[in-house]
């Protein structure tokens, strides 16, 4: 067994065609080429494998994860036809590439029939090869450089997250020590404006008494005053019953 045999035996594709015959015999050029294959004749039952099913209550359109599928089988490729009852091949590529955890999958669409159109739009909609019918060998050595690609950015995606999940965990330290720092912080800061407050409360007090105690005095004063200058402003009563003598008769005043 060669290089390139050992290689694609790691891999594994799922095999998709509703035509048993064309099923048997991409499943035999696969295995010739040494990939591991499983096949199903339906694309209903290939997400089933992909650990994906419609969810027919809410939206038949909107692939759901089910518990219930071995998600310890990894599927490097997907290969389907186009033409299906149910759910076409282009169906199936279309699930696959708005599910978050398969599009990266690549998918190879095969199809009897040459229709320029369709090629164009199962191309622009994510599939990486479209085969004609009958399948040569020399086609599936084309399946090989989309698997290596695509394993080849997984591997750079999850070193990607390790990386980020390691500066996170480095962060979460300092964030600590910066939060535990912040209430010895918190807790000085209003001792200091406290101490602060009451100075201001004190003198402002004291300083609020004099001036009272001064314009009181200033008042009581100004009242004073003003007494003493009515009384001055007053006759005495001994003035007016002192008798005044007027041509040697005395009268009262």
């Amino acid at each position: 067994m060669g290089m390139a045999a050992a290689e694609s035996q790691q891999y594994h594709v799922l095999a998709v065609d509703d035509s048993i015959i064309d099923r048997k015999l991409i499943e035999r050029l696969l295995k010739t080429s040494s990939y591991q294959v499983t096949t199903v004749d339906s694309g209903s039952k290939a997400l089933e494998f992909l650990g994906l099913h419609e969810n027919d209550e809410s939206n038949p359109n909107t692939p759901c994860v089910s518990p219930k599928i071995n998600h310890e089988v990894e599927v490097n490729l997907v290969i389907t036809d186009y033409c299906m009852p149910g759910m076409t091949g282009y169906d199936l590529l279309k699930k696959i590439k708005e599910s978050s955890s398969l599009r990266n999958i690549p998918v190879v669409i095969m199809s009897s029939e040459n229709v320029p159109s369709r090629i164009t739009r199962c191309l622009e909609e994510g599939a990486e090869e479209f085969f004609l019918k009958p399948v040569r060998k020399s086609d599936l050595n084309r399946l090989e450089p989309h698997i290596k690609r695509t394993k080849l950015k997984d591997q750079k995606l999850k070193t990607k997250e390790k990386v980020e999940n390691s500066e996170v965990v480095q962060h979460q330290p300092q964030q600590q020590q910066i939060i535990n720092d912040q209430p010895q912080q918190q807790i000085q800061q209003p001792q200091s404006e406290t101490n602060v407050e009451q100075q201001q409360q004190i003198q402002q007090p004291q300083s609020e008494t004099n001036v009272e105690h001064q314009q009181q005095q200033s008042l009581q004063q100004g009242n004073n005053n003003k007494r003493k200058s009515v009384e001055q402003g007053l006759s005495p009563e001994s003035d007016r019953t002192r008798p005044r003598y007027n041509n040697g008769i005395a009268t009262l005043v």
